[in-house]
């Protein structure tokens, strides 16, 4: 059995990366010959409001690989809400925004089927035969797992949470999934979904490639710049940093006007000794198809004042049409909730045709 140390090195060695780099380019080249041999499995937690970061960050790239024609599955993680809290908080709100944030955002019913984790039983129950194909020290050693359990600052951890890895698993594996837009950190995950696949096939004698049950995932290493919040520091709800999709083009401007710089009044775009002057000039940059270095060279000497003033008339002009599309959305919640309908009933076929084939497999369909 692949160990845990031989997942986290095989996917965080610099010679790796450089192949899963180098692997992910082939694969959008392939996208675009033949987008249709290709299923794509993303999505979110709804446990707050989808802010600028996310949206410049990933939802950019999930609707640009929805438009070249990629078959894609949103899951609304409904679910993982619960790894780490004690409630649920304002759930069905949360999930209900959320799926406006997506479709508000570029995602379309139509062409991307959206559902959630609790609607899809069939899914969940992936789970059982997947947790006897890891061992407890691999779950533990999971770079996401160890991140939450320190943050928790010595709360014990929730089963739920010690079986994360797990349960992404079997979202990307019901689905067929073989294409997932991630970051660098995450690709242990997605190493510890490919040795699921790999472990169940080899077990239940499904190795070959024309007799297995799952396809092998693979990563599309997103090259997305990271966006920081307005402190410069990681941008999040819980800090009051954030800039909101939901947000009015007012409240928008407020937060902007606190963003923190520095006391150099000349613009620069340097991002190693001047992290806050550079994530602004970073989101206008996105948000117009500019470069920083254009945009710090224009402002020049005109300070920070003038940097604040042209992101906040960038990021209203961009996200205008998003929230009008938003606002248009939420004023209908039953439009939404037929849309979640449709998409769980979508995934409820996928996951129950997976566990049958896995029930077979397990010689348990009886």
């Amino acid at each position: 059995m692949t160990t845990s140390e031989d997942l986290l090195a095989d996917s965080t060695t610099e010679a790796s990366l450089a192949r899963t780099r180098a692997r992910s380019a082939e694969i959008d080249a392939a996208i675009t010959r033949d987008p249709s041999r290709f299923r794509m499995l993303t999505g979110a937690r709804p446990t707050g409001s989808l802010h600028i970061g996310h949206y410049l960050g990933t939802l950019r790239e999930w609707v640009d690989l929805q438009d070249r024609g990629v078959d894609t599955w949103a899951l609304i993680a409904d679910y993982q809400v619960i790894t780490d809290r004690d409630g649920v908080g304002p759930l069905k709100d949360r999930v209900l925004g959320l799926l406006a944030d997506y479709i508000a955002c570029g995602l379309d019913p139509e062409r991307t089927t959206i559902f959630t984790h609790s609607a899809v039983p069939a899914l969940n129950q992936l789970m059982l035969p997947f947790l006897s194909l890891v061992t407890e020290s691999e779950l533990h050693r999971n770079p996401t797992v160890k991140a939450e359990l320190e943050a928790t600052g010595g709360r014990a951890m929730t089963g739920l949470l010690l079986t994360y890895p797990v349960h992404q698993a079997a979202d990307i594996l019901f689905c067929k999934a073989n294409v997932v837009p991630v970051g660098q950190d995450q690709l242990p995950h997605l190493e510890q979904t490919r040795a699921i696949a790999q472990r169940f096939d080899k077990r239940y004698g499904r190795a070959q490639a024309d007799h297995a049950i799952f396809r092998q995932p693979e990563a599309l290493l997103s090259e997305a710049p990271h966006i920081l919040g307005t402190d410069g520091t990681k941008m999040s709800k819980s800090r009051g940093n954030t800039i909101e999709i939901r947000m009015t083009a007012d409240e928008t401007a407020k937060v902007l006007r606190k963003a923190k710089t520095d006391a150099d009044r000349v613009i620069t775009y340097d991002p190693a000794n001047r992290p806050e002057v550079s994530n602004l000039l970073l989101m206008a940059a996105l948000a117009t198809g500019r470069t920083p270095q254009d945009i710090a060279e224009e402002i020049g000497g005109a300070g920070a004042g003038a940097l604040k003033k042209l992101v906040i008339e960038a990021l209203n002009e961009m996200l205008a049409p998003i929230r009008a599309r938003r606002a248009d959305l939420v004023a209908d919640p039953g439009h939404l909730l037929d849309v979640l309908h449709d998409g769980n009933s979508t995934a409820n076929e996928q996951a129950d045709r997976t566990l049958a084939e896995v029930r077979s497999a397990m010689q348990m369909d009886y």
